[in-house]
C-alpha cells in the first residue's frame, strides 16, 4: 500500500523560506503525478502545486506563482516544494497525495489519493 510522508514544515517569519518533502515508502512515484495541498484552520483544503509523472508539466496557484516551486527527484522517490518570500497566509497544514498524468492538471483534492499525515507551515513574526 501506498504510503506518503511530508516532511520540512515548522515555523518562519514572513520572507523566509522552506522545503517540503514528500516521500513515500514501499512504492515508486515514477509513473504517478503528485499534488501539494494545503488546508487552514476552517477553510477547505486547496490545490498550491501539482507535477506530473516526469516533471515536465507542473501547475501552481496564482497566489504561490513565482514564490514556490515544485519538483521531483525520481531516483530518491522525492517531491519537493521550494517555498520562498512565505506570508503569513501560507500557514496551513500541507499535504501531498498522487494521481495520474491525466487528472493532475485539475491539482483539486478530488482528483488525488493516497494522502500523508500532513505538515505544519506556520508563517508568523
Amino acid at each position: 500500500q501506498l504510503q506518503l510522508v511530508e516532511s520540512g514544515g515548522g515555523l518562519v517569519q514572513p520572507g523566509g523560506s522552506l522545503r517540503l518533502a514528500c516521500a513515500a515508502s514501499k512504492f515508486t512515484l515514477d509513473k504517478l503525478a503528485i499534488g501539494w495541498f494545503r488546508q487552514a484552520p476552517g477553510k477547505e483544503r486547496e490545490g498550491v502545486s501539482c507535477i506530473s509523472s516526469s516533471g515536465d508539466n507542473t501547475k501552481y496557484k496564482d497566489s504561490v506563482k513565482g514564490r514556490f516551486t515544485i519538483s521531483r527527484d525520481n531516483a530518491k522517490n522525492t517531491v519537493y516544494l521550494q517555498m520562498n518570500s512565505l506570508k503569513p497566509e501560507d500557514s496551513a497544514v500541507y499535504y501531498c497525495a498522487v494521481s495520474s498524468d491525466l487528472l493532475f492538471r485539475l491539482c483539486v483534492p478530488s482528483a488525488f489519493g493516497s494522502w500523508g499525515q500532513g505538515t505544519q507551515v506556520t508563517v508568523s513574526s
